[in-house]
């Protein structure tokens, strides 16, 4: 079998940025995925699951809500817990989408009260959320987007 291409990426070099995944074509569509690297692979602890959820639940409702709304087709966590993706329609680029990942950030940290869709109709986990903890992620994330890292090292 083929290694997929995301581990082809150098993890121990990885540190926390706004990265371009991948590009996929089929016939006319094009499709990109971006890497919301939180945290550095393998060196700093992953990230919580109850803030994870938060940051799952807060990020789509921004993100389906925002002026992108129309190109976004999933945004979710991680399964190593050290990031999320965010598939959009369209050929973009990390520098294209980063005032959009940005308003997330800030939507999030500025995010008060219940979180949305925490109601037992409507998540299969609702009592699993954490804002504080999720609201520290991003907060640490913001600062580290200022760093401009959008090519995975290598």
């Amino acid at each position: 079998m083929e290694k997929i291409a995301s581990f082809t990426v150098d993890h121990q070099a990885l540190l926390p940025g706004l990265y371009l995944s991948r590009v996929d074509t089929n016939g006319q569509s094009v499709v990109t995925t971006f890497d919301l690297r939180l945290t550095a692979p393998n060196r700093e602890p992953v990230l919580d699951v109850p803030a994870v959820h938060t940051i799952e639940h807060l990020g789509a409702t921004y993100l389906r809500n925002c002026s992108a709304k129309d190109g976004v087709i999933y945004f979710g966590p991680m399964g190593c817990r050290t990031g999320f993706y965010l598939v959009m329609f369209g050929q973009l680029t990390p520098e294209e989408i980063e005032p959009v990942v940005t308003g997330m950030c800030d939507f999030i940290l500025s995010y008060t009260g219940q979180v949305p869709g925490a109601q037992p109709e409507q998540c299969g986990n609702y009592l699993d959320h954490n804002l504080s903890m999720a609201q520290f992620y991003i907060r640490r994330y913001r600062e580290q987007l200022s760093h401009r890292r959008f090519s995975y090292p290598g």
